[in-house]
């Protein structure tokens, strides 16, 4: 048996749970910003994914109007920092509600080093980051997303295995419902399945 779950009857917050507890794992954008007077910003957006291969493009929503979505406004730049399980804490704590100002990369002690191509910093010990100028903005309900041009990619040698990023040493965090985080666990690896070579449904094989 199955449970009814209707948006338009229940609280913003309450569906709001729901889905955050069933669209799961979610990859974390580690946003990194600079306000028009230099102040720079850290926050984590877990609606986050690729919109585009050429060219390439990423995407998160930042729901709400937040210091994120103020900077990128203001400057059209950002960067997107890799959430790894070694920065579980610290990027938790750039999701608190400090005061407009207030930079996260000070309060929380997260080591900055310069951007290649654009104004806001990256975090130095995130083993992938991703330049980006801003694409377009749609808002959408409470929300925005944000297309972001990735214009530089930079990648750690340290997760690099025959110069491809590798998910052992990668070790990303993801959200999950509530205050859960998810981290990789077990890798399964399958071979995406050519017409020609089709034998029938899974289960009849």
């Amino acid at each position: 048996m199955r449970i009814d779950f209707d948006p338009a009857a229940m609280s913003r917050n309450d569906f709001y749970r729901l889905l955050t507890a069933t669209v799961v794992p979610r990859p974390i954008a580690w946003v990194s910003t600079v306000s028009a007077d230099g102040v720079h910003n850290l926050a984590p957006h877990s609606f986050f994914t690729i919109a585009s291969v050429a060219p390439p493009v990423v995407q998160f929503s930042s729901v709400g109007r937040k210091d994120t979505l103020r900077n990128i406004e203001a400057t059209g730049q950002f960067v997107v920092n890799f959430a790894s399980e070694g920065q579980f804490e610290q990027i938790n704590d750039t999701g608190t509600d400090f005061p407009h100002g207030v930079s996260e990369f000070e309060a929380a002690g997260v080591e900055s080093e310069p951007s290649l191509r654009v104004k806001p910093l990256r975090v130095a010990a995130s083993p992938v980051a991703l330049e980006c100028e801003v694409h377009t903005t749609i808002g959408i309900g409470d929300s925005t997303i944000v297309f972001g041009r990735v214009v530089h990619a930079v990648v750690s040698q340290d997760v690099l295995v025959d110069g491809h990023p590798e998910i052992s040493k990668l070790k990303p965090l993801s959200r999950l419902g509530k205050d859960e985080w998810g981290t990789v666990g077990d890798v399964r690896e399958i071979s995406r399945i050519r017409h020609a070579d089709w034998r029938g449904p899974a289960g009849d094989r």
